[in-house]
């Protein structure tokens, strides 16, 4: 029975990739600091489930984490954990934006790294990286954090997967850019989507189908892709100001 391995899986994304890779007949390994969420998970598949409680904004319990699966045969990493901050950057919360980047950044940078270690030496395996269409994007006013965060993952990301082919490796990394996504993930943000989300279901569904065809950036539903094939037509000052405006309207 293959293994995946996903972080943030108490809701939203994170809990739809449990749920379809448990349809998949995977064995769940799945983390977060709910557990009475990730309980509840846990009795809605038929598959093994092993529950790991971890706070993923506190450095030692990723390295922690990394220490706890080194014996695991891992086929599968979501690496999901994440949110995000809306607000003028002059204004928003220091020790929140500094959690954010814990989280987005060196959480999901020290897993990426560690599971990928792993999965070299196991011969094989797929990360996906869960960022944003934020990340491909130039910049984003009034959420300049969360995109420079996101920005972070899919550069990484690409990188990554030039050097894994240059030695001909056979682990495959992905990076996840969905636009927005009808979950928690608003409220936690203190915003309103100014476009209408798809459901998770909807973005898991198309992220396994681009791990399935081993794609490296994988950006779910045919509007986003438009929407990110045509920012590669505009000038920079003209998009940015475009996607500030957008985002100016999350804050109600």
């Amino acid at each position: 029975m293959k293994t995946a391995l996903i972080t943030g899986a108490t809701s939203g994304i994170g809990k739809e990739f449990a749920l379809q890779l448990a349809n998949r007949g995977y064995r769940l390994i799945i983390c977060g600091r709910r557990v009475e969420r990730l309980e509840e998970l846990k009795s809605q598949v038929s598959v093994p489930v092993e529950i790991i409680q971890v706070d993923l904004s506190k450095k030692k319990e990723c390295f922690g984490l990394i220490e706890q699966l080194k014996e695991e045969n891992i086929d599968v990493f979501i690496n999901n954990a994440g949110f995000g901050l809306a607000g003028s950057f002059l204004e928003t919360d220091i020790k929140r934006e500094v959690s954010m980047i814990k989280v987005n950044d060196v959480a999901m940078h020290i897993l990426f790294k560690g599971m990928l270690q792993n999965m070299q030496e196991a011969g094989e395996g797929h990360i996906i990286n869960v960022a944003s269409s934020a990340g491909l994007l130039p910049g984003g006013p009034y959420m300049a954090g969360y995109y420079a965060s996101k920005a972070y993952m899919v550069s990484l990301t690409r990188a990554v997967a030039v050097e894994l082919k240059e030695i001909g490796s056979k682990v495959r990394v992905s990076a996840l850019c969905p636009g927005p996504v009808d979950t928690e993930f608003n409220e936690n943000a203190d915003v309103v989507f100014a476009l209408k989300g798809i459901s998770a279901k909807q973005c898991v569904t198309e992220a396994l189908k681009g791990m399935d065809r081993n794609k490296l950036i994988i950006v779910p539903s045919f509007r986003m892709k438009l929407a990110t094939t045509f920012s590669h037509l505009v000038p920079y000052p003209i998009l940015v100001k475009l996607t500030g405006r957008q985002q100016k309207k999350k804050l109600g």
